[in-house]
């Protein structure tokens, strides 16, 4: 099978830190669908404008050659218990595919406004289906490993000066983004003052976290 690219995205998120680990999560983050020729057409998305969310089908770009095993260490258990890889949503899969549910905030001449999307800048669009409430809800479902470990977001600290530098729109994104804790699970330990860089949009942010809480050190344009 052939499978090609119908659309790129394009996200303030320009690496693999940070970016939020499931769809949804995040709703203050705004991305772009910028679809290639011939699907750029507005016949391609004619009636799209009446769903209010709909499935990306794309590609992990930034991981494509890293190695894929049979089980895999989800963080949402510390990083150190294994499930199989077809138990988890990792994205160190045996064919690179990722499966995202995103709002739609608008529909335009070759482009989807989107928010609350786990996609990378650049990562490759492969197809778009409608959600369907009826068919793909379900609320009963069991889950797994999530239904029993709970999750609590940090509290998140930006100072006043820093959220001018960002603007109101990427500082409640970016809040968003460091309340889901995107350290790695294994370094994820109090107490150590250990900074980090999160590259956001046109920004280099500098961050700790400690007692729950996530503190923004600096906002640099890079």
């Amino acid at each position: 099978m052939n499978i090609e690219a119908v659309a790129w995205f394009h996200s303030p998120m320009k690496e693999k830190f940070g970016i939020p680990r499931q769809s949804g999560l995040v709703p203050a983050l705004r991305g772009e669908v910028r679809f290639v020729k011939p699907y750029d057409n507005p016949e391609a998305v004619r009636g799209l404008c009446n769903f209010d969310y709909c499935w990306l089908l794309w590609g992990f770009s930034l991981n494509a050659a890293s190695p894929v095993g049979l089980t895999v260490r989800p963080p949402r258990l510390g990083g150190n218990e294994r499930v199989g890889v077809f138990a988890s949503r990792s994205p160190f899969r045996p064919n690179p595919l990722g499966l995202s549910c995103v709002k739609i905030e608008s529909v335009g001449k070759g482009v989807i406004e989107v928010s609350g999307a786990d996609l990378a800048d650049g990562s490759p669009i492969y197809d778009i289906k409608p959600y369907l409430a009826y068919a793909d809800s379900r609320p009963l479902a069991r889950c797994g490993f999530i239904d029993s470990v709970s999750w609590q977001e940090l509290e998140v600290d930006i100072p006043d000066d820093l959220r001018v530098i960002l603007g109101d729109a990427d500082a409640e994104a970016l809040c968003q983004v460091l309340s889901q804790d995107p350290r790695p699970a294994y370094r994820r330990k109090d107490g150590t003052g250990e900074i980090y860089g999160l590259v956001f949009g046109e920004f280099n942010v500098r961050f700790s976290a400690d007692s729950g809480r996530v503190f923004v050190h600096s906002v640099e344009k890079y």
